[in-house]
């Protein structure tokens, strides 16, 4: 049962009220060793290495969840509370009530017992809706994953035909230099969920360059990014829709970065418009130094 497994030690840290004092940098730091220590390709003699590394993912996803988070460091403390009650009730104590004392106590206050007991179960019930949340969740971003790769499969990867179910109005290309500081799928989820919410993060790039494909919860976010996600100043990223045909004038304030509608670009010409404009920020970036 989900709602027994103690989420910390599966990410290799402490339970109990020195895990819930953790922060949210211990817990991702934990999570990425135990990933690649568990990860089912480092093992591939293992039947259960798929499951292992699953249920990893799954206590990763309740601990960086604030209210999964908060529900599951509750819930054993409340069981501590209803032990340690339930050890006081021994006979010696009992001997000392008297008979009418017993009988107010039931008469006028609830049994602190059964109330425990309550709030064991209540915890324990949103817990298990928590974990349904998060597994729908992945569920709809694998669903999501797997729409952009069948619409890169296609159309290859330059945002023509259809296929896949995914809106490419939605999905952003996003490249860089690789100098400096890389960027990483958690880095670009956070610099672009500012815009709105962010669907999923695929990276793909190369030893030189790096790009990923960002797809936003709506055609209206994906457009508010453009020109106004920039990354890091020393390595700065260019943001471009995935499909090109989209008109220049729904840009906003991407025509602040190159006035050339990069619709009219394609193959060679569409590199050359990414290299040129990232050159532009990359000498901008230089300036404000």
């Amino acid at each position: 049962m989900d709602t027994n497994i103690d989420h910390y030690t599966v990410l290799g840290l402490p339970s109990g009220e020195e895990g819930s004092n953790l922060t949210q940098k211990d817990i991702n730091k934990a999570y990425k060793s135990k990933a690649l220590e568990l990860h089912p390709d480092k093992r591939p003699d293992d039947p259960n290495a798929a499951a292992n590394f699953q249920q990893l993912r799954t206590s990763y996803d309740i601990l960086k969840d604030e209210k999964a988070r908060k529900l599951f460091d509750d819930l054993p403390r409340v069981k501590l509370e209803n032990q340690r009650r339930e050890s006081q009730r021994d006979g010696k104590r009992r001997k000392m009530v008297s008979d009418l004392e017993k009988r107010e106590r039931d008469a006028f206050s609830p049994d602190s017992a059964a109330r425990g007991r309550e709030e064991e179960d209540r915890i324990a019930k949103k817990l298990k809706e928590e974990i349904a949340r998060i597994r729908a969740m992945h569920a709809k971003k694998a669903g999501a994953d797997l729409g952009v790769k069948k619409e890169n499969a296609s159309s290859g990867g330059g945002g023509g035909g259809d296929g896949g179910g995914v809106d490419q109005e939605k999905v952003l290309k996003v490249s860089w230099e690789k100098v400096g500081e890389d960027y990483s799928a958690d880095k670009l989820r956070e610099l672009f969920s500012k815009f709105g919410e962010v669907e999923d993060v695929v990276i793909k790039g190369s030893k030189k360059k790096g790009s990923a494909l960002v797809v936003m919860a709506t055609k209206q976010r994906a457009v508010a990014t453009i020109g106004n996600v920039i990354g890091h100043l020393a390595n700065p990223l260019l943001v471009l829709p995935l499909k090109p045909a989209m008109p220049a004038d729904s840009w906003g304030a991407s025509k602040s970065v190159e006035p050339e509608a990069p619709s009219k670009l394609v193959g060679a010409g569409y590199q050359a418009f990414e290299d040129s404009v990232l050159m532009k920020l990359q000498k901008a970036a230089a300036k404000q130094k």
